[in-house]
């Protein structure tokens, strides 16, 4: 069978290697494909590997080889999955592999925020403490997480383990979840309650119809001034506009993401010229050891479907 990469840069710049799926057959490896691109390159493709390159409907009916889509991510919205089931091609994803990297995200955001190192470090290396009249100085406000309240929407895998590190850190934990059974000292609350008490919340909910823009002007209203918002969800889980002027007029103390609704961002998005905004360009599931799951899932997934047994289908 034959394989077809589509866009592998990002999983795979150069550091990894995909040496296990060319044992399972024929591989052709593209760094990046533009949508243009897609139907001659996947042309007679057996099976084809996705990250961000969208496989629909008017796609799939150009590709009478195509019996198998891996999409090398847990979201596969890039893929018209009622198509795909319509023509008998199975479509598998990576779950889990970025869980434990995207809540170390979090709180590196988190931590930038209540400690601002990379502040001080930049400032040290122009001399400024070396120039100091006293032993220590200090010119932004330092917290604690411990005793602070960390609300979370969304209790699955990331979410999870987030609420682990949060109540590792002295905090208290609160959810908003549709599961109804939650461990020792996480606390179920609806979404207003949520907004209104907590001093950090992070957003880990799927990208739904229902979700969408679920920090808008309205519920940024409900939320306390001093309060931290962190998106390494979905980007349009937030209304960017009204994110970044509530920024500007104090109304919310830091925004921290790793995700946009538009990425790449076109340079005159709101949120990039707030300076209490943290963004970092979608990196939280590409750490070294991450990326190194996602392949050697991703390998794992062909193999089982070459076997006839496929897994972590969609």
């Amino acid at each position: 069978m034959k394989t077809v990469i589509l866009d592998g840069f990002t999983a795979n710049p150069g550091d990894l290697s995909w040496s296990e799926l060319e044992k399972l057959g024929e591989l052709v490896v593209y760094d990046r494909t533009k949508p243009e691109e897609t139907v001659a390159r996947a042309a007679d493709a057996d099976i084809v590997l996705t990250n961000k390159v969208i496989i629909s409907r008017e796609v799939m009916a150009q590709l009478p080889n195509l019996k198998y889509i891996g999409v090398l991510a847990t979201g596969y919205n890039v893929v018209d999955i009622e198509e795909a089931h319509k023509r008998g091609i199975i479509v598998t994803n990576v779950p889990a592999y970025s869980t434990e990297s995207v809540a170390q995200m979090v709180f590196a955001h988190l931590l930038t925020v209540t400690n601002r190192v990379e502040h001080y470090a930049t400032q040290n290396r122009a001399g400024r403490w070396s120039n100091n009249p006293d032993f220590s100085y200090c010119d932004t406000l330092l917290s604690e997480l411990a005793g602070k309240t960390f609300g979370i929407v969304g209790l699955g895998n990331i979410g999870m383990r987030v609420a682990q590190i949060a109540q590792a850190f002295g905090m208290k934990v609160k959810a908003l979840t549709s599961k109804t059974t939650l461990p020792a000292g996480i606390e179920k609350v609806e979404l207003d309650e949520l907004l209104s008490t907590v001093d950090v919340l992070s957003l880990h909910c799927p990208l739904t119809d229902g979700t969408r823009h679920l920090i808008n002007r309205d519920s940024l209203k409900k939320m306390k001034s001093s309060s931290i918002l962190i998106n390494t969800g979905r980007g349009p889980l937030i209304d960017d506009q009204a994110v970044a002027d509530a920024l500007a007029e104090g109304k919310l103390y830091a925004f921290c993401a790793d995700v946009l609704t538009e990425e790449p961002p076109k340079a005159d998005n709101p949120l990039l010229g707030q300076p209490n905004a943290y963004i970092t360009p979608h990196i939280a599931w590409a750490s070294y050891e991450a990326r190194i799951r996602l392949i050697q899932i991703a390998t794992d997934n062909v193999a089982a479907f070459i076997n006839g047994h496929p897994i972590n289908k969609v």
